[in-house]
């Protein structure tokens, strides 16, 4: 029985050794997950709709190639109320991946139209059932549309900063260009706010504001707020007879688009326009007129 049980374990072991070197010399088959589908873009994207031919391509991934054409369908849609054909069109909201391709785009065409008036708008892009499974990682994207800049969206802490002065008075040979600065400012309105500029004339003036208004914005103005005395001036750099005395600062009494400020804030630049005197003696006639550029 003793001899019987050895044989036994040698053929058992002989067994286990030739069962084992068989698994080792077959290959183990390779499982691959199921193909997914992302956008290659960050989570958010802004398009400007800038010209009527202007379009915006989102990129889309697949992770593995196939030998076939695939179709991933894209679902849009918009919190802020755009409507495709209306604000927007995409030309392929199902997008067919040729076979052999991981990489294509989905294409957004903005009607610019829609965008010359300030709208803004965000579509939600997201990749949905049935034929390839979206990602766990980047299968939505928020795209933002907006048009060229648009005036009336003004937002005054932008004005902030130094700039490029020029300025005349009257007929005179400009002056400048010197640094001029705006160094407050105050929303008073959603659509007026006042400026505080400093260093107007160049030569120790005090600040002066200005009050913006946009409420139309094709007829933005600036208009001094009037000071009857600039601390730091003195009138005789305007003319000698009145050395010594301040300069007073005022609107023009009969607005014209001639006397009046202006400013852009797609471009960040003022034209303040006022009209200049002596304190307590009266107002010069020619139109002083200061442009700010950054």
């Amino acid at each position: 029985m003793k001899l019987f049980s050895q044989k036994l374990v040698i053929a058992f072991i002989a067994l286990s050794i030739f069962t084992v070197s068989c698994k080792k010399a077959e290959p183990y088959p390779t499982i691959l997950p199921p193909a997914q589908a992302n956008f290659l873009d960050k989570q958010s994207a802004t398009y400007s709709v800038l010209t009527a031919n202007s379009s915006f391509k989102v990129g889309v991934g697949v992770t593995q190639p196939a030998n076939t054409d695939r179709k991933i369908t894209i679902n849009v849609s918009s919190p802020t109320g755009a409507v495709a054909g209306t604000h927007y069109t995409i030309t392929n909201p199902v997008l067919t991946m040729p076979a052999g391709k991981v990489i294509d785009s989905v294409e957004i065409k903005g009607i610019l139209g829609a965008y010359t008036s300030g709208r803004v708008d965000t579509l939600i892009l997201t990749i949905s059932l049935p034929e390839i499974t979206p990602s766990t990682y980047n299968s939505t994207i928020r795209v933002v549309l907006r048009g060229p800049c648009f005036e009336g969206n003004v937002n005054l802490s932008a004005f902030r900063g130094t700039y490029k002065t020029i300025e005349t008075f009257g007929a005179g040979a400009p002056y400048g260009p010197y640094n001029t600065t705006i160094s407050a400012i105050t929303n008073t309105s959603p659509t007026t706010g006042t400026v505080t500029v400093t260093n107007i004339f160049d030569a120790g003036w005090g600040p002066i504001q200005f009050v913006l208004d946009w409420t139309n914005p094709l007829m933005r103005t600036a208009t001094v707020v009037a000071q009857a005395a600039i601390p730091g001036s003195n009138a005789g750099d305007l003319n000698p007879a009145f050395s010594g005395q301040t300069i007073a600062v005022r609107a023009f009494p009969t607005a014209t688009a001639d006397n009046t400020g202006t400013f852009s804030a797609c471009n960040n630049t003022l034209s303040l326009r006022m009209q200049l005197g002596v304190t307590g003696v009266g107002f010069f006639a020619p139109i002083f007129t200061v442009n700010l550029t950054r």
